[in-house]
């Protein structure tokens, strides 16, 4: 079964996250599956298990305690947000697999513009020379995914340093304008976006 890419647009993260959760609440075995393609305006996003003290400086951005996994995470726009409403049961893959694919399709993203990427041992996500790229935080409900990944393209990195990134103390952070890749975010979250559905769908 193919995987339905919609892209949104620059959206609210809030009643973008309630739009993912009533999907999954609604969805039947024969629910096709999609990939949300969008940017979100400036949100720290905390998840359920973390930790407050990972906000190292109060700022104007709002902060939204939520559902998936992981600690702390800043989305804002520039930065390219694919949201992964999986049946992974369907698909017959577990959590494990549907992370690797991600960061998988991250690197070879990157890979095509001569940028080596890599994963880090207990750290998902997709890193380059030790800086962060791209972040993965999921959940699973009933065996179906969303939320999903967060690639930095071509935004402003200032508001990463209010915080520990996904809980680590002085991680780097870095993105694609920077490791002289000139696409457009929009660009970008098109092709990875295709990439993905055909990693999905393998």
């Amino acid at each position: 079964m193919e995987i339905a890419v919609k892209y949104l647009g620059r959206v609210d993260y809030e009643p973008t996250w309630r739009a993912m959760q009533a999907f999954t609440a609604a969805r039947g075995d024969a629910t096709p599956d999609e990939l949300w393609v969008l940017e979100h305006p400036p949100v720290f996003t905390l998840g359920q298990a973390g930790r407050r003290e990972h906000l190292l400086q109060a700022s104007d951005i709002p902060v939204i305690a939520i559902d998936r996994g992981g600690q702390i995470t800043y989305h804002g726009p520039g930065q390219v947000v694919i949201y992964v409403l999986v049946d992974l049961k369907r698909r017959g893959y577990g959590v494990k697999e549907l992370v690797s694919r991600l960061e998988q399709a991250v690197i070879e993203l990157l890979a095509q513009s001569g940028v080596a990427a890599g994963r880090k041992a207990g750290a998902p996500g997709v890193y380059v020379e030790g800086a962060k790229i791209a972040a993965l935080g999921l959940r699973i409900k009933a065996g179906r995914s969303y939320h999903g990944l967060a690639l930095n393209v071509d935004m402003d990195l200032a508001p990463f340093a209010l915080i520990n990134p996904c809980g680590y103390p002085g991680m780097a952070v870095t993105q694609a304008r920077d490791l002289g890749i000139a696409e457009s975010a929009h660009d970008i979250g098109n092709r990875l976006a295709a990439l993905l559905a055909r990693k999905l769908a393998a």
